[in-house]
């Protein structure tokens, strides 16, 4: 992406790689001292992960537990904080390992520069996931 990528287009760019299942390109994306955390992370999960390496070894497997078909809705929101953007959003699609569907409501906030995610806050349900899949995608860090 272009350095000068609006942070509101690059999350939509990151959206479309999570659709392609194009991990590498979504986490080219990341900034190399990025960090992503999870503030609903039950127990065993990572509550934040530091680095673009980290995070890579994090999401990398993800599309072998969860196939996204589709974000059927994405609300961005600007802030006083040109760098920062909250997202509300809703991604649909099923468990690989039960075929059951998924279907999981998110907020994110999220800051971007130099047209690369330097920090990503992931406010998800983490009850909403099967426990079958809460158990199998724990991103090696269990």
């Amino acid at each position: 992406m272009a350095t000068d990528t609006a942070p509101a287009d690059l999350f939509r760019h990151s959206l479309q790689l999570m659709l392609d299942k194009d991990m590498e390109g979504w986490i080219g994306l990341w900034d190399d001292d990025g960090v992503f955390e999870f503030p609903f992370a039950p127990d065993g999960w990572p509550e934040r992960l530091e680095g673009r390496a980290a995070i890579a070894d994090y999401i990398r497997g993800y599309p072998d537990h969860i196939d996204l078909h589709d974000f059927p809705s994405v609300e961005i929101h600007r802030t006083t904080v040109p760098e920062t953007i909250v997202v509300e959003m809703r991604g649909v699609g099923r468990v690989v390992g039960t075929g059951s569907p998924f279907d999981m409501t998110y907020i994110a906030v999220v800051t971007v520069r130099d047209g690369l995610i330097t920090h990503y806050r992931d406010y998800w349900n983490p009850l909403t996931v099967l426990q079958d899949t809460a158990s199998d995608f724990t991103g090696g860090s269990r």
